[in-house]
């Protein structure tokens, strides 16, 4: 077993408990194709990653790994071409939730399992599971430490993620969720999307900046890239602004410790992999049906409590 499943465990944040597969006979060799929206992001880069040793770590798996590039037309062409080779499994994160469901839809009618994690697809009937973190907790989750911080109100800016993706969907609905009915106290005086990506945080925020008459209490992001890219910008100008990020990056964890961004949200994205494959890899070779929809409980990382993140030996 993995450190990053052994982990989740250990902190009781695995929705579901697998077993029989620890030092199991390989009585089935695997192919298995995963898929990332796009390993330009480091995020995604852990989560592959995390597939991998707990692929070596089971044995017997071979693992194809592809990647979105960030265009579903690629990410489609990648479940395409699994399809074909007559793969035994796939686990993907799907870059849109809507436009990869028919690409899955023909995956399942080939009768080949699929496991969705991080994000999950709408619209496809059959999808075995999906292993993810509450994204609307996580949202949550920056709105309360917002609320805490500034018990008075506050002046907020929303970097949203990319549009179509159900964690920038979910994130966003959970920091509403909680600041929409104190309205009167927490006010949003922008809200863009910046795509996840770090360079557009930094660009965006600057443009939003630029346009107001003060700068904000807050800069809430959906995740660390386009937090770091704030970051950058509230630096250069000598601004004292709360920036919250999401997903606990080595790099955003850093500058928590550091004093640079107040904060970030963990969701175990190791966790998330390891768990997808061992439900995976426990149905191919026992039969066994796994629930489906399993989700690990993200939690903010402060200063105060970094100890808690996943990765936090790679932090330089």
């Amino acid at each position: 077993m993995s450190s990053f499943f052994r982990k989740a465990a250990a902190t009781g944040l695995l929705a579901a408990s697998i077993t029989g597969l620890s030092g199991a006979v390989h009585a089935q060799d695997l192919t298995i194709a995963s898929s990332m929206p796009a390993l330009e992001f480091p995020f995604f880069v852990h989560m592959q990653s995390a597939l991998a040793a707990e692929a070596a770590a089971i044995g017997g798996i071979t693992l194809i790994e592809t990647d979105g590039q960030n265009q579903t037309t690629k990410q489609t062409l990648d479940v395409e071409a699994a399809i074909i080779q007559g793969v035994s499994g796939i686990i993907i994160s799907p870059i849109d939730a809507v436009a990869m469901g028919p690409a899955l839809q023909q995956a399942v009618d080939a009768g080949i399992p699929v496991i969705t994690i991080d994000r999950r697809v709408e619209g496809v009937t059959g999808i075995m599971a999906h292993v993810g973190a509450d994204n609307v907790i996580g949202g949550q989750a920056q709105a309360n430490l917002i609320v805490a911080m500034f018990p008075d109100g506050a002046r907020i800016v929303n970097l949203q993620g990319q549009p179509g993706s159900s964690p920038a969907i979910d994130r966003n609905r959970g920091v509403h969720d909680i600041l929409d009915p104190m309205a009167d106290k927490y006010v949003f005086v922008a809200e863009q999307t910046a795509n996840f990506a770090r360079e557009q945080g930094a660009t965006v925020t600057e443009a939003i900046l630029a346009g107001l008459d003060s700068p904000p209490d807050v800069i809430v992001a959906a995740n660390d890239d386009m937090a770091l890219g704030a970051l950058q910008v509230v630096q250069e100008q000598g601004l004292d602004i709360v920036i919250i990020g999401f997903d606990a990056l080595p790099e955003a964890l850093a500058s928590v410790r550091d004093g640079g961004l107040t904060a970030t949200v963990e969701q175990f994205p190791g966790g998330q992999s390891a768990q997808a494959l061992q439900l995976m890899v426990s149905h191919l070779r026992e039969g066994t049906t796994p629930e489906p929809l399993i989700l690990l409980q993200p939690i903010t990382i402060t200063a105060d409590n970094i100890d808690q993140a996943e990765r936090l030996g790679e932090i330089q």
